[in-house]
């Protein structure tokens, strides 16, 4: 029999956290799902990660397979010390369905151990894709999911579900939604699945944290002289001082509206200027005219060059 390494499995450090634990568990669920994943041996390397977790996440389980030390090699021939099940496997709950290896039976007396308690399935991730303004305002959003079932025997089926899943005022990319119950099933019942959330990019808008940038297209005349402009904001036009001597870069700001938030983001107005087309004799020659007149160097700064 081959000792499994399940640190190396999970790919955490031997004093990983909790927290660490179940973000790589996450992580590696993600990637090797057999519904979605097409990586090499993608079913076997999920079962890996699957019984991994399962040690890993109950301090007993981890305790007592710390205890092995750290000197054994991943895929060495093991063999558990003696009294090993007298003191760890003893009393183990066995249940259909599961599928774990003889590593794990020999430790933990086969299937999910808990010292009388039975476990509960392991959590899922799986992604959500929202628009700015879902976002923004907050939705509710019907979505159809493949959920793991187990049969009357154990088994595991796929059910084709559909969810209302409300997604709150301000949600950011990377933030997730937790849906109670609608993870992997296990006989203590089903664990969770995490929505990771995703926000889609938007025509206008470009987000940085809870800031908005909106670039502001301005004529040369409106830089020059000053202009009063109705800019959009996810909540509504506003109207939005432009000064005197405006230049193309500079940036402007509106506070308050950006994304909801404590404290909320702020929206960034970038000016932008935009020459009209010389299209038209009439308009070649106003041009004419304003480099006659004007006497303007924009590069007056580069001296003799």
């Amino acid at each position: 029999m081959q000792y499994r390494d399940y640190y190396r499995i999970m790919g955490v450090e031997r004093t990983a956290s909790a927290e660490e634990i179940k973000r790589a568990y996450r992580k590696l669920a993600r990637r090797y799902h057999p519904d979605v994943s097409k990586e090499p041996k993608a079913e076997e390397h999920f079962k890996e990660i699957g019984e991994a977790y399962e040690v890993l996440r109950d301090p007993e389980k981890r305790a007592a397979y710390d205890r092995l030390g750290s000197q054994w090699q991943a895929e060495q021939e093991f063999t558990p010390p003696p009294g090993w099940q007298a003191a760890h496997g003893a009393g183990a709950h066995v249940f259909e369905g599961e599928q774990f290896s003889d590593f794990f039976e020999s430790l933990f007396g086969g299937g999910h151990r808990g010292h009388g308690r039975a476990a509960r399935g392991a959590d899922e991730v799986a992604h959500l894709t929202v628009t700015l303004e879902e976002a923004f305002h907050g939705a509710t959003r019907p979505l159809r999911l493949t959920i793991p079932q187990h049969d009357a025997r154990g088994r595991v089926t796929h059910e084709a579900r559909t969810l209302n899943v409300r997604i709150p005022k301000g949600v950011r990319p990377g933030q997730q939604i937790r849906l109670a119950g609608q993870g992997h099933p296990g006989p203590a019942g089903a664990g969770d699945l995490y929505l990771e959330i995703a926000i889609a990019p938007h025509p206008l808008y470009r987000l940085d944290g809870r800031d908005l940038y909106l670039t502001a297209p301005v004529s040369p005349w409106e830089a020059a002289l000053g202009a009063r402009l109705k800019v959009p904001t996810l909540a509504g036009t506003v109207e939005l001082r432009l000064p005197e001597g405006s230049q193309s870069g500079q940036k402007l700001r509106l506070k308050g509206r950006g994304m909801p938030g404590n404290p909320p983001g702020d929206q960034y107005v970038l000016i932008e200027i935009v020459n009209p087309k010389a299209d038209s004799e009439h308009a070649r020659e106003l041009y004419r005219t304003m480099a006659r007149d004007l006497a303007f160097n924009p590069r007056a700064h580069w001296g003799a060059a």
